[in-house]
Formats: C-alpha cells, structure tokens, sequence
C-alpha cells in the first residue's frame, strides 16, 4: 500500500465523452453535460452518417449544400483536448471511436484521466480490442504469478 502512487484529484471533476450522438445525449440527460466559462464543452459528438448541412455561401449570396462528418484528426483532438485537461477524471469513448485512433488510446498511459471504451448503439463491446482492459488483465495475471497464487 505504501508504494501506490497519490492521484491528486480535485472535487468538481468531470466526465468527458467522445461518441455517437445518441450515446451522448443519453450521457447528457443523465447530467454529465459540461458547458464553462470559455463555451468548451465536455463532449465531442462523432457523426459517422453523412449529414446534410445547408452553408450560406455570402460571396455569391446563394446556398450550396455540403455533407460533413467528424474527421478523425477532431477525434485526435479531442482526445488529446480531454485527456490532458485537469478538471477531467474520466473519459468515456465508444470503442468503434477509440479504433479510429487506437496508437492514441495504446499509447496513453496515465491514471487520470481514465480512459474507459463503452458500447454504442450500433457497434457492440469487445472486450479483445479494449486495451486498457487487456493491460487490467495483464496486471493481475502478473500479480497473481508473482503472489504464487494461479
């Protein structure tokens, strides 16, 4: 017990969220939602359907309509947004995202912010892609040899 490390925590810590939008607005209603002072949110809502979005093109005063979804470097960004922010202490992410930029959460390797992966609506948990999962197992398959205990 002596050797364990002290994680400094502070008492408003949040949970940021990096999914599919019903996911998030299901973690919303449930009031993990976060606006601050500066309008950054705690939230990063991926849209993997193409949404139709009308632009208003002011130089030529006419519409033209434009199909966008969340780029895998606003992934990468608000992973690294959240997870080196001091008032977050977990961060959700659906498990199809966190493939997106798998090098990112492997090679993440601190205690806070925690990372865990969740399910999402369309695209079920599994546990053989979670890393910090295997890395859980891995630990305890140690300890257990190194305790004696099988």
């Amino acid at each position: 017990m002596a050797n364990r490390a002290q994680i400094q925590t502070n008492n408003s810590a949040l949970i940021a969220m990096i999914a599919d939008e019903d996911t998030i607005v299901g973690l919303l209603m449930a009031g993990v939602g976060n606006v601050d002072l500066r309008r950054k949110t705690n939230y990063l809502i991926v849209d993997s359907k193409m949404i139709l979005l009308m632009l208003l093109s002011f130089a030529y005063e006419k519409c033209s309509l434009c199909f966008l979804e969340t780029t895998v470097k606003q992934i990468e960004d608000a992973f690294k947004e959240f997870s080196t922010r001091e008032d977050i202490a977990i961060v959700l992410i659906s498990q199809y995202v966190a493939n997106m930029i798998r090098f990112l959460v492997d090679s993440y390797n601190k205690p806070v912010p925690a990372i865990l992966e969740i399910p999402s609506k369309d695209h079920p948990y599994d546990p053989t892609q979670d890393s910090v999962l295997s890395r859980v197992k891995y630990l305890f398959s140690a300890e257990s040899v190194a305790s004696g205990r099988r």
